[in-house]
């Protein structure tokens, strides 16, 4: 039995993140935050989303008017990229290391889902990917509570599966993921090292 053998056998229950985690949607945020942004005038460079890729919309919304000195109509710039991204669906895929984790141990334990982007596109990436189903709880930051590096999302999804914090195990991506998951008291498996094998993103080209 190897290291995350024992550490599944372990939990009670099991948390993953969904964007870079469970679904391989970089790609195609990258090309629907470049849309909505460019209602400012201001082209997004693919490395300026990428350095900034997992931040909540507020947050990522902050960084650009900061770093670019402009002032967004942050409802059009949101609905532009959200209708854009929903439009996109398709184009996403599934990271299938993580998702066999969740399939393997559907029925086993609780499953769920604490993620810092909203309802309106976690649960349709979820099943545009045929994943959704196998979730007990489906946490969003639509569901009250600070963005990740904060706890909230980790202790709320907790609470939903009755499960102690310390007995879950959280699977994330993203430095500020992890920062989450610790601050919640809860074991932790950084997933980039399960991911060599994840797709190239398509290039994108600002257009």
């Amino acid at each position: 039995m190897n290291g995350l053998e024992q550490r599944l056998a372990l939990a009670r229950a099991l948390i993953f993140d969904c964007d870079g985690t469970l679904v391989d949607s970089g790609p195609v945020y990258c090309e629907a935050w470049a849309t909505g942004l460019r209602l400012s005038g201001i082209e997004m460079s693919r490395e300026w989303y990428h350095e900034r890729a997992g931040l909540s919309e507020h947050v990522l919304l902050d960084s650009f008017e900061r770093d670019h000195g402009v002032d967004l109509d942050r409802n059009a710039v949101v609905a532009l990229m959200r209708s854009t991204y929903l439009g996109s669906l398709h184009q996403l895929r599934v990271n299938s290391a993580v998702a066999a984790i969740a399939r393997a141990n559907d029925g086993r334990v609780p499953l769920a889902v604490a993620s810092g982007g909203p309802r309106a596109i976690v649960v349709p990436s979820l099943q545009a990917c045929g994943l959704a189903g196998l979730f007990d709880a489906i946490v969003t930051l639509d569901d009250g509570g600070r963005a990740k590096p904060e706890p909230d999302l980790f202790l709320m999804a907790a609470r939903r599966l009755a499960v102690p914090p310390a007995q879950c195990l959280v699977f994330e991506d993203s430095d500020q993921g992890l920062q989450a998951a610790a601050s919640a008291g809860m074991p932790v498996v950084d997933v980039r090292g399960i991911l060599e094998h994840r797709p190239r993103p398509r290039e994108f080209n600002g257009s």
